[in-house]
């Protein structure tokens, strides 16, 4: 059974430290993307990573964490300018409606969005109905248990 998802909600993100973020449903995109700074490409012992922040330090939740990850891939991504851009993408866990479910983010500069995160039609398909008159729906079964 799909789970209903508003257009708007707070989740998880455990492995990057994050809690009751604001993310955004989007079904115009295809790829998750998370706020992201200081992005690149890096060779240690040999193997490549990427090493990142997330959000930025104006964003409440920032925190100066840099992350390392070698489970990345390089993808051409539309922004919503509809021009095509070349962005890392991370794999990772997303917590919401009680359950983990893993998660590709590309990692994007979001300074001047409202969410710092937007979930795409990859994350929802085969799990989710968005309904977009509602809001909050994991966030308020979050809250009552």
């Amino acid at each position: 059974m799909k789970i209903t998802i508003g257009k708007t909600d707070k989740a998880d993100f455990p492995e990057l430290f994050l809690t009751n973020i604001d993310i955004k449903v989007d079904t115009g995109a295809y790829t998750s993307t998370i706020h992201s700074h200081e992005i690149s490409e890096i060779i240690i012992d040999g193997e490549k990573y990427v090493e990142f922040q997330i959000l930025d330090p104006t964003h409440e939740k920032y925190h100066e964490k840099k992350f390392k990850t070698k489970h990345y891939r390089k993808k051409r991504v539309k922004n919503s300018f509809g021009k095509s851009e070349q962005r890392f993408v991370v794999e990772t866990i997303i917590n919401f409606f009680g359950k983990d479910y893993p998660i590709e983010l590309s990692l994007s500069g979001r300074c001047d969005m409202r969410f710092p995160v937007l979930i795409g039609r990859k994350l929802l398909k085969n799990k989710f109905i968005v309904d977009v008159s509602k809001s909050n729906l994991s966030y308020s079964m979050k809250k009552s248990n």
